[in-house]
């Protein structure tokens, strides 16, 4: 099963390396991560997508738990949440495809962030099911280039991670 850990941690040198080393030294996979500084410069918060068993993700938990950076860890599936990803993606636009692209960028609630002769690059939020739906509605020859961020989440209502 799917699980999106979100970890508040020091923000030091090593850290990021530290939770990864215990991901890959227990031969978990990261299908996505995310990091950067909070409201308080001290602070980093750290989304992972991983997947596994209630009993892998709780073991997962208790070993991040013991990492001196680590300041608190949740499950956002343990409640309801809200996630996104971000994608920028570049395509060949040409001729008449250029009227579809537009439409389609606004069918997926895009928005076209770039625009030369020849290109466009479209901008996208959503769940990564929204992502590869808008992918799939491409015809793959005119994809030039796929950026995506990976997922980022943050508990619904009144549910927060802090310290």
């Amino acid at each position: 099963m799917r699980h999106i850990l979100s970890i508040l941690l020091e923000n030091e040198a090593g850290a990021l390396s530290r939770v990864v080393g215990l991901f890959s030294a227990r031969a978990y996979n990261i299908d996505s991560l995310t990091v950067s500084t909070t409201e308080d410069p001290t602070l980093s918060r750290m989304t992972i997508v991983t997947s596994g068993s209630d009993e892998v993700i709780e073991q997962i938990t208790k070993q991040l738990n013991k990492l001196i950076e680590v300041v608190k860890v949740i499950d956002l599936n343990e409640a309801d949440h809200i996630e996104r990803e971000l994608m920028l993606i570049k395509v060949q636009a040409t001729g008449k495809d250029r009227d579809e692209f537009k439409r389609l960028a606004d069918i997926f609630r895009g928005r076209i962030i770039d625009v030369t002769e020849k290109t466009y690059t479209i901008e996208l939020t959503g769940t990564g099911e929204k992502l590869g739906a808008f992918i799939g509605a491409l015809d793959h020859s005119v994809i030039l280039e796929t950026v995506r961020t990976g997922t980022s989440g943050i508990s619904r209502g009144e549910r927060v991670l802090k310290i």
